[in-house]
């Protein structure tokens, strides 16, 4: 006996939708790293990320019964965030149906349906993650925040420099000191990048200035099945997304998904439209990425050899 509609949705979420969320993550290294420490939220207007952005003041050396200066400042602002959202459709006609009659066959064919969408979510939310802001609709990426010119969670990068990114636009050619100069602007006492991203021309040239000595990979790269090469203690690896010419030097002490806690990767129940002889079913997703120190993040984004 076929399965009914509300069968298909339970098979759908209870089998198929946890399968999908993880494929979706182990597919990108820095999908899954984001994975791997989201914080959901309950809700709000907006994600407010709280920043702090200088010392206090009122600090020094005294001595005996000095008088100390109680006076206060300015040292904490918010970024903010606006919730963006994601959907992936997956549709069985009434003819496919009639097609793949039996239960087994059924739910192998809603298992290519959620694969497709799988597929679709993936890249949708893999490229979302290097956008340069100009589709509102999508969450604000790495091009757009790692800049000294943007406007990156509502405050402006031209003004206020202490949340402006370090960024090569000059050099073209990949050198271990070009490479070396943007980790060192990204980093202070034990606080560097810990990530660099790239296409694989970039991961390719940066393999050709390496001796056969020097080619150390990250064991945790690989255990996920990643191919990385390791540039002081940072693994480097290839993301399919990462527009080409660019190397991201990350710092994933400061960069989060915020995924709202009652849509993430929810399933909406199949449906039938009352003017198609279809079924329907939709998964959300609404969320923000957000970067709370930009500062630590660095871009060579000219290398073209």
């Amino acid at each position: 006996m076929a399965l009914t509609y509300d069968q298909i949705t339970a098979i759908t979420e209870k089998k198929f939708i946890p399968k999908l969320v993880d494929n979706i993550f182990n597919s990108n290294s820095l999908l899954k790293k984001l994975k791997m420490k989201e914080k959901p939220l309950p809700g709000g207007d907006k994600v407010l990320v709280p920043l702090n952005y200088a010392k206090t003041s009122a600090s020094g050396w005294y001595q005996g019964a000095e008088t100390l200066d109680t006076a206060d400042n300015e040292e904490i602002t918010s970024a903010e965030f606006d919730w963006k959202q994601l959907y992936a459709n997956i549709s069985v006609t009434r003819r496919d149906e009639l097609r793949n009659m039996g239960d087994a066959a059924i739910i192998n064919f809603v298992k290519s349906k959620v694969e497709i969408a799988e597929k679709t979510i993936r890249d949708k939310l893999s490229d979302a993650l290097y956008n340069t802001g100009t589709d509102a609709k999508q969450i604000q990426g790495l091009r757009l925040a790692l800049s000294t010119s943007s406007t990156y969670g509502g405050i402006d990068q031209s003004t206020y420099s202490w949340w402006q990114a370090n960024v090569d636009s000059t050099t073209t050619t990949l050198t271990l000191s070009a490479m070396q100069s943007i980790f060192g602007d990204c980093g202070e006492g034990t606080e560097y990048p810990d990530m660099i991203c790239c296409d694989q021309d970039n991961f390719d040239r940066y393999h050709g200035l390496l001796t056969p000595q020097q080619r150390f990979a990250s064991e945790d790269e690989a255990r996920g099945g990643f191919k990385s090469l390791l540039f002081n203690g940072a693994p480097i690896v290839v993301d399919a997304s990462a527009p080409s010419g660019d190397m991201f030097f990350l710092n994933m002490n400061y960069i989060d998904l915020y995924p709202h806690k009652d849509e993430n990767f929810r399933l909406e129940p199949f449906v039938k439209p009352i003017n198609q002889n279809v079924k329907v079913a939709k998964v959300f997703w609404m969320g923000a990425l957000a970067i709370s120190n930009v500062r630590r993040f660095g871009l060579l984004d000219a290398i073209t050899a």
